[in-house]
């Protein structure tokens, strides 16, 4: 786990902050510039220096960078397009868009998700204050825009989703996948799990309000069913797949039935709220890594109280609130290297001011500032 986070004593402060917020003060005091500067230099170079009336010397005529929050092309969080794919192995975590709602049984709308993802992550700088990390001092991060998926065609589309995380994975670069339904979740799984060999095995640890475990749905594999195709896998025991969050009126009685043979772990909102989020992301951990070598995170937005993401496909009352799912996924990311992970089912144009997209950067971007912080990332060793 992630050493405890307490103010140090190097930068001389007052007592009057919160600890949280004492321990942050001090950390940003002694985090580099190093790659801002860079950035700025680089806006300069490609962008012309900014007109004479500008004060500013480091703005330049043409936006290059972070700034203005509202220009630019829109890649994840401003970082660069790599449009050679064959690159990606130069950068530490690696973005890829499945833009594909061809599994969706009700509401569609999903393959707008990366897009929609993409748009409002422009709100956000490189830094967190209350993790204390800087995103852009402290790891390599690139788009490779989006998988070619085939809107008519579910079985190719997974065979391209598989080449596309397989392929991110096996440079060495961390694999975050833009959905897209959760459909994606097998051949995401897939990808990954045909890079481990030796009897290597993964886990997965999947937040949700619905089980997706099920066989097939209306006669096909669809966003209810990647759970049992993925435990099918030889090297990813189903025995290692826990499911955080599930609960409603939405779990089909197949898919609760297939958990129970296979013997996956189901925590429910309730189970997580009356033990803790700390007791249950331990036992979330316990039960995922036991004895596999790599552990997948799929984060379905719909885990969250329907108040919180009307923007998506299924959407159920009673899930998390943010600061409870947020809490958990940082417990998550701090005790382990995770082997990369995907969000899925935001649906834009059933969403609210952007908010659906926002909780996914988000998440995206806790995830990634907590295995940095406890020293997961930046990993240049090849994957497993």
């Amino acid at each position: 786990m992630a050493e405890e986070r307490k103010y140090k004593g190097k930068v001389p402060l007052h007592d009057n902050y919160g600890p949280e917020a004492k321990y942050a003060v001090e950390a940003e005091a002694l985090m580099p510039t190093t790659k801002w500067e860079e950035e700025v230099a680089r806006g300069l170079e490609l962008g012309l220096q900014g007109a004479d009336s500008i004060k500013d010397r480091r703005i330049p005529t043409f936006s290059r960078g972070e700034l203005p929050h509202f220009a630019g092309i829109n890649t994840f969080v401003k970082a660069p397009y790599v449009e050679d794919v064959r690159k990606c192995g130069q950068y530490d975590v690696a973005i890829l868009g499945a833009p594909f709602d061809g599994g969706t049984t009700y509401r569609s709308g999903t393959r707008f998700g990366p897009q929609g993802i993409r748009k409002i992550s422009a709100l956000y700088g490189s830094y967190s204050f209350e993790l204390g990390v800087d995103l852009r001092e402290s790891i390599s991060m690139c788009d490779l825009g989006d998988v070619f998926t085939i809107p008519a065609n579910i079985e190719k589309t997974f065979d391209q989703v598989s080449k596309g995380v397989s392929h991110v994975y096996a440079s060495g670069a961390f694999p975050v996948v833009l959905g897209g339904d959760h459909s994606l979740g097998f051949p995401t799984v897939r990808g990954v799990a045909q890079n481990l060999l030796g009897g290597k095995k993964l886990g997965i640890i999947h937040f949700d309000r619905h089980v997706d475990t099920q066989e097939t749905d209306l006669d096909e594999r669809m966003h209810t069913t990647p759970w049992f195709h993925a435990t099918n896998i030889p090297n990813v025991p189903a025995k290692n797949l826990v499911q955080i969050g599930i609960g409603g009126w939405q779990a089909p009685r197949p898919g609760v039935k297939s958990g129970r043979e296979r013997q996956t772990t189901i925590m429910t909102i309730t189970d997580c709220v009356e033990m803790g989020i700390e007791t249950a992301a331990k036992r979330a951990l316990e039960v995922a890594w036991d004895g596999v070598d790599a552990v997948w995170l799929s984060f379905d937005v719909d885990c969250l109280d329907a108040a919180f993401v009307p923007g998506t496909g299924w959407p159920e009352p009673g899930g998390f609130l943010p600061r409870e799912v947020l809490k958990f996924l940082q417990i998550i990311a701090d005790a382990k290297p995770l082997a990369g992970m995907e969000i899925v089912e935001c649906s834009p144009p059933y969403d609210a001011a952007e908010i659906t997209s926002l909780l996914a950067t988000r998440v995206i971007c806790d995830v990634l500032a907590c295995q940095v912080r406890s020293g997961h990332l930046p990993n240049r060793k090849k994957k497993l």
